[in-house]
């Protein structure tokens, strides 16, 4: 039979054992977690400097595709208002309330005179126009210079020798040749003037689309 003594001093020993085991089963417990929020941390630093570096290269590719491009930004009304050779046309366009159509989603492309082009006109022409009796005539006039959607000059060479349909249900003739788009009777002097809502190409004539002319009446009808 075992003294007490040495009882006691077993269960002691089993429980410094014990305690010992617990102690280092919890230090090795939490260094496993401080390595596990260490690797979290990291994996989260990276996962943000990523992020930010895509942000600033999305950024920067932005800039450089408007850089250069100083109507990138504004509509085909504000480009025009801010070119001092369209201000008859600007005027025109207000005259014909057609600035909210113009400044609106689009795409549009418009062939915008010049004020050269608006001065080849016989004398008294523009100011005819602008009176709120010949409205309609004007907007047809305007929308004669307009074609539906985003056509660039890459586009407008592959029309040669076709007739593009307008916003005013006429169509124009486009033609090219040696270099030089012919719209109309009109000369594209500067193409590809990038707006948010579409393209302007300048051109030397104000377009004029044809009247359709009467048919003669038949003989013997009073046509008064």
């Amino acid at each position: 039979m075992q003294a007490p003594t040495v009882k006691v001093f077993r269960l002691l020993s089993q429980s410094r054992d014990k305690r010992g085991f617990l102690q280092h089963d919890n230090l090795h417990s939490v260094t496993c977690l401080r390595r596990v929020g260490t690797n979290m941390g990291i994996q989260m630093r990276k996962a943000l400097l990523a992020f930010a570096a895509g942000f600033v290269v999305l950024a920067a590719g932005t800039q450089n595709a408007l850089a250069g491009c100083g109507t990138c930004d504004k509509t085909i009304v504000e480009n025009a208002v801010a070119n001092k050779d369209f201000a008859t046309l600007v005027a025109a366009v207000k005259a014909a309330a057609l600035v909210e159509t113009l400044s609106g989603d689009g795409p549009f492309t418009v062939f915008a005179p010049t004020e050269a082009a608006f001065a080849k006109l016989p004398e008294g022409t523009v100011a005819d126009l602008v009176k709120p009796e010949n409205k309609d005539k004007l907007v047809a006039i305007l929308k004669y210079h307009v074609v539906p959607g985003k056509v660039m000059a890459k586009d407008v060479v592959k029309l040669d020798g076709k007739r593009a349909k307008t916003a005013a249900g006429k169509s124009v003739t486009v033609r090219v040749k040696d270099g030089t788009v012919r719209i109309g009777k009109a000369k594209v002097v500067k193409a590809d003037v990038n707006c948010k809502n579409g393209v302007i190409h300048v051109i030397d004539t104000v377009l004029i689309p044809r009247q359709k002319k009467a048919k003669p009446a038949p003989a013997g009808v009073d046509t008064k």
